[in-house]
């Protein structure tokens, strides 16, 4: 999609999900968020985005607070608005709420020192599913070694 320095990743997502579309989506953040963010304090395994009020907000998203605030830092758990433009929300909210899917962050990263996050529209999967993928993913490397030898 878009080339940045990666900063928090959601691996079980694309296990979890079968992606259907990704969106670019910028964050309003805090000083001190932004700052632990560089560090590498953020975990979006257990963030989820849903259409609030004709606006888009990522909930779950961790950021752990950044470690030269002292007393004064921010809400590691805080819904964060998310910043898209509005045929996006409006369409991922009818998609959200007519097809019965999720949106979940894929990616948290920066690009041009900003902090961006990669939503994916995804549609959960059956435990059979997950299953059948990973058969499907060993017979490709399967394949693929044999092909090398």
């Amino acid at each position: 999609m878009s080339v940045g320095t990666t900063m928090a990743t959601n691996r079980r997502a694309r296990f979890d999900f079968e992606i259907l579309e990704t969106v670019e989506a910028g964050l309003v953040l805090t000083g001190t968020e932004i700052k632990a963010i560089r560090e590498g304090r953020a975990n979006i395994t257990e963030g989820f985005a849903r259409p609030q009020s004709d606006e888009m907000w990522l909930f779950n998203a961790h950021i752990s607070p950044y470690s030269a605030a002292g007393g004064e830092s921010h809400d590691p758990t805080r819904p964060r608005k998310l910043l898209l433009h509005k045929d996006q929300v409006v369409s991922l909210s009818r998609q959200v709420a007519e097809k019965g899917l999720a949106i979940v962050p894929l990616r948290l990263y920066l690009r041009r020192h900003l902090a961006k996050v990669e939503l994916g529209l995804a549609r959960g999967r059956r435990r059979y599913d997950k299953r059948r993928v990973i058969i499907d993913r060993e017979r490709e490397r399967e394949a693929r070694s044999a092909v090398s030898r």
